[in-house]
C-alpha cells in the first residue's frame, strides 16, 4: 500500500499501490513505451523489462523462424531496444524466451508484487509473488513513479489436500477449477491456494496454475512460500532471497488460524483433492469447457466435435518448464521404445534460453525430435496465433490439442472452424500418438505402424529441477547503458509499424447526444474479438493501422456475419471497422453493445485504444472482465453496465442514444440512456459504473494518461 493506514474494503475499496517491478512483452510494450514518452519522465521509477516474445511465427523451427522474425520486425524492434535503452529498461533479445518463464527463473520472488503488461503475468504467483496483468497505461503510472490503482478483490481460498498421481499434473488443478468457476468466477478476485496438497507441487507446477488463473478473469492467483520455492530459488542461482524468504516464512505462508477455518477469512472456500484429481481437457472455444479424460470420447460422439487430430502442441507460457518437457519426453520415450510416432504433427514451445539449453543436454529434446516433433522458438508461437500452418484451408473444420491456456475460435491458427481442446503437456503427447479424441490413451491400446499394438504408462515423477542443474544462458539479454542521455528512440518517418501518439481530447462537457449503436455483440466478445492477434501483431505500435481490425471477430446481432455492421445512415452493411471509421470522418459519435464478460481474455489495451481512437465514447454491457474495464477507463471511455441486464434486449439496430447528465457523473451514481427509436418513440434505461473520483477525471481529460501529464 502507498498508504498503510488506508482503508480497506473487499470488493469497494480502490487500493493505491506500489509495485516492486513492470514486465512488458515486445506487442504490448510498443503502445506502453509509446505512452510512456509522453509522461516526461526520463527513467523509469521501478526496474522494467522488455521481452521480444510475441512478434515470432511458428514455421519451419526455432532458429529460421527466429531469424525471419529478426528480419520482419527489425523496426519494431530497434525502437524496443532504443527505447529500453533510453529510458533504462532491461531488454531481452527475440528467441530469449517467454517474457513469464523469464520472469519466473530471473525475477519473481516471494512476497514481492509486479504488474505485467500480459495477462499471464500471475504466473509468478507461484513463487509467492503478486503478479497482475494490466494494460500499457497502467504500466506506464507505475514505471512514471505513481501509485498503481486496482479494486481491492475479494479472495477466494482454494484448498488443496493429498498429491498428484500418475497422469494427474498441475494443469489439472486449474482446468478443473475452471470447470467449477467459470471463465467469469474469478473477477475482481484472487485466487489463494492453501492446504497440505500445495507442497506436493513444484513451483513452475504452481505457476501453470496461477498463469491460467487468468482465464478465470482473476486478479492474480497465488501460493504460500514453501520448500518447493526455496528448491526452485537456490536452482535458479538466487539463494540469498531463499534465505530471506526463510528467515520471513511467517509472512509468505498463511496463518494457522486460516488453515484451521478457512471460511472466516475467504469469501468463497474450494476444495480440490489431489489424490482424487483425473486427468483433464478443457474445449473447444472456451477454457472453462471442462471434463475429465475420462469423458473425453463420449463428449465428442454427442457434440459432434471433429474426432480426427490435426496437430498437437506442447510449451507457452503455461507450460514450457523443465518439469513439463521431461513428463512429455517420458510418454515419447514409451511410444519409441513400442517402435511408434506420433500420428499427427507435434509442436514443441521450449519456454526460455535456460530450459531450452538444458532439455538439449539432458535429451528431453533429442526425445521429442525422434518422436518427430518440430521444436519451435523460445517465443509464444501458435498459443497467440503466431503459427503459418499450411496443412489446412481456411474454414476447414478440425480438432487440435495443446498445453496452452485459451481456446477462443481463430486463437491458435486464425481458422474460425478449429476446435481447440487444452490439456497438459503428457496428455498431449498421448494423444498425438492415438490421432484422434475418441481414443482415450491413457486406457487403451495404440497401434503401432507394423500393427502391434502397446499401452502407456502414467510418466514417471519427474526431477522439479535437473540433478545436474540448470544450464545458465541469457545470451539474449541486453542491460541499459550507465550514460543513457545520447540514446536516441528509433522511429522511421511514415513507418507502418509505429506511429508516436498524439494525446486524446478532453471531455467537451456536453451529454452524447443521438450516438448511433455500432454494434451489439452477442455472446463473447473478448479481446481476441475486439482486436486480432495473429498478422495484426505488426501493427501493435502503429494506432491507426491496427484500428482497421476493431470488432473484427465480433459476432453483432444486427449484422449476418462477424464484424459487420449496418450504416445507420444508408443502412448497408459495411464492416465493422470502416463503418467506425466512416462515422468518425463524418463527425460521428459512436457507442458499443455487449453481453457478459465484455473484453474476457489479454491485456491487451488496443481493445480500448481503437474504439477511443475511432470515436467510440461508451461501451454498454451486461457484465466487463477487470482488466478491459480498466483498460476503457484509462483511455477516457466510459464502460456502463446494464442496471437491469434484460435492458440488453431493448436495444434495436437502427436506435440512438443518448447518454445524459454526464456533467454530474460521480462515483455510485449512475447514467440515464435514453434509446432514441427510429419509430419516434423513446425510452430511458438506468446503467450503472464502477468510476471512482480519480477515474472520473480521467474521463474528463480524455484519458489517465493527459492527467498524469498535467501533474509533471
Amino acid at each position: 500500500l502507498a498508504d498503510p493506514s488506508e482503508e480497506l474494503d473487499r470488493g469497494k475499496a480502490y487500493l493505491q499501490l506500489r509495485p516492486d517491478r513492470v514486465a512488458m512483452q515486445d506487442a504490448t510494450a510498443q503502445m506502453a513505451l509509446l505512452q510512456f514518452m509522453l509522461s516526461g519522465k526520463e527513467t523509469t521509477a521501478v526496474p522494467s523489462s522488455v521481452h521480444c516474445d510475441h512478434l515470432i511465427q511458428a514455421r519451419s523451427g526455432a532458429d529460421e523462424d527466429v531469424k525471419v522474425a529478426i528480419d520482419r520486425n527489425r523496426e519494431v524492434y530497434d525502437f524496443l531496444q532504443s527505447a529500453s535503452a533510453r529510458y533504462g529498461i532491461g531488454f531481452w533479445k527475440p528467441g530469449s524466451g517467454i517474457i513469464h518463464q523469464v520472469v519466473l527463473e530471473n525475477y519473481a520472488f516471494p512476497g514481492g508484487m509486479m504488474i505485467g503488461t500480459d495477462s499471464h503475468t500471475p504466473n509468478a504467483g507461484g513463487l509467492g509473488m503478486i503478479a497482475v496483468g494490466v494494460g500499457g497505461a497502467d504500466a506506464v503510472d507505475v514505471m512514471a513513479g505513481f501509485n498503481w490503482e486496482v479494486l481491492q478483490p475479494e479472495i477466494v481460498g482454494v484448498k488443496l489436500t493429498g498429491s498428484l498421481e500418475g497422469w494427474a499434473s498441475p494443469k489439472d488443478v486449474i482446468l478443473k477449477l475452471l470447470g467449477i468457476l467459470t471463465v467469469k468466477g474469478g473477477t475482481n478476485r484472487i485466487i489463494e491456494y492453501f492446504g497440505p496438497g500445495t507442497e506436493s507441487i513444484s513451483t513452475t507446477g504452481k505457476g501453470t496454475i496461477t498463469n491460467m488463473g487468468a482465464e478465470l478473469g482473476a486478479t492474480t492467483s497465488i501460493f504460500p512460500y514453501d520448500r518447493r520455492a526455496k528448491t526452485y530459488l537456490d536452482a535458479t542461482q538466487r539463494a540469498r532471497i531463499a534465505t530471506l524468504s526463510e528467515a520471513n516464512k511467517d509472512l509468505l505462508t498463511a496463518d494457522p488460524e486460516v488453515a484451521a477455518d478457512p471460511e472466516r477469512f475467504f469469501d468463497l472456500v474450494i476444495e480440490i483433492d489431489l489424490d482424487t484429481l483425473e486427468p483433464h481437457i478443457v474445449g473447444p472455444f472456451s477454457p472453462d469447457l471442462a471434463r475429465p479424460v475420462s469423458q473425453m470420447a463420449a463428449d465428442v460422439r454427442d457434440n459432434g466435435y471433429p474426432d480426427n487430430l490435426t496437430a498437437g502442441l506442447i510449451g507457452s507460457c503455461t507450460n514450457s518448464s523443465y518439469e513439463d518437457l521431461t513428463r512429455a519426453a517420458d510418454i515419447a520415450e514409451q511410444a519409441l521404445a513400442a517402435g511408434a510416432k506420433t500420428k499427427t504433427t507435434l509442436w514443441v514451445t521450449p519456454g526460455s534460453e535456460q530450459i531450452e539449453a538444458t532439455i538439449e543436454r539432458d535429451g528431453q529434446m533429442a526425445t521429442l525430435d525422434r518422436l518427430g516433433a518440430t521444436v519451435l522458438a523460445n517465443a509464444c508461437g501458435p498459443c497467440i496465433g503466431q503459427w503459418h500452418r499450411e496443412d489446412i484451408s481456411e474454414g476447414e473444420v478440425n480438432s487440435i490439442i495443446s498445453s496452452f491456456n485459451r481456446n477462443f475460435a481463430k486463437r491458435n491458427d486464425g481458422n474460425p472452424q478449429t476446435n481447440s481442446f487444452i490439456s497438459s503437456p503428457e496428455i498431449v503427447v498421448a494423444y498425438a500418438l492415438a490421432g484422434n479424441l475418441t481414443t482415450n490413451p491413457l486406457t487403451d491400446e495404440l497401434t503401432a505402424p507394423d500393427g502391434s499394438t502397446y499401452r502407456l504408462n502414467p510418466p514417471a515423477p519427474a526431477p522439479e529441477v535437473p540433478k545436474d542443474g540448470f544450464v545458465f544462458k541469457a545470451d539474449g539479454y541486453l542491460a541499459p547503458p550507465e550514460d543513457r542521455s545520447s540514446v536516441e528512440v528509433k522511429v522511421a518517418d511514415g513507418s507502418d509499424r509505429l506511429q508516436l501518439l498524439e494525446p486524446f481530447p478532453a471531455w467537451d462537457g456536453q451529454d452524447f447526444e443521438q450516438m448511433p449503436v455500432l454494434l451489439k455483440a452477442r455472446g463473447k466478445c473478448t479481446t481476441d474479438h475486439i482486436s486480432q492477434a495473429g498478422p495484426w501483431l505488426r501493427f501493435r505500435g502503429h494506432l491507426d493501422n491496427i484500428s482497421d481490425n476493431l470488432f473484427l471477430g465480433a459476432v453483432n446481432s444486427f449484422a449476418d456475419e462477424p464484424g459487420y455492421g449496418i450504416d445507420i445512415e444508408t443502412g448497408e452493411a459495411t464492416p465493422l471497422p470502416k463503418l467506425a471509421r466512416a462515422y468518425k470522418e463524418r463527425g460521428i459519435r459512436w457507442i458499443a453493445v455487449a453481453d457478459e464478460n465484455y473484453g474476457e481474455g489479454s491485456s491487451r489495451e488496443h481493445a480500448a485504444m481503437e474504439p477511443r481512437h475511432m470515436a467510440g465514447m461508451a461501451v454498454i454491457a451486461r457484465s466487463f472482465a477487470r482488466i478491459a474495464e480498466t483498460n476503457l477507463k484509462k483511455q477516457g471511455m466510459l464502460p456502463l453496465r446494464f442496471a437491469d441486464p434484460a435492458d440488453y434486449e431493448k436495444i434495436r439496430v437502427d436506435d440512438r442514444l443518448s447518454l445524459t447528465g454526464l456533467a454530474e457523473i460521480a462515483p455510485g451514481q449512475p447514467i440515464t440512456a435514453v434509446l432514441h427509436h427510429a419509430d419516434g418513440t423513446e425510452e430511458s434505461i438506468a446503467l450503472e459504473h464502477s468510476l471512482n473520483e480519480e477515474q472520473v477525471d480521467w474521463f474528463q481529460a480524455g484519458s489517465a494518461l493527459n492527467v498524469l501529464r498535467m501533474k509533471n
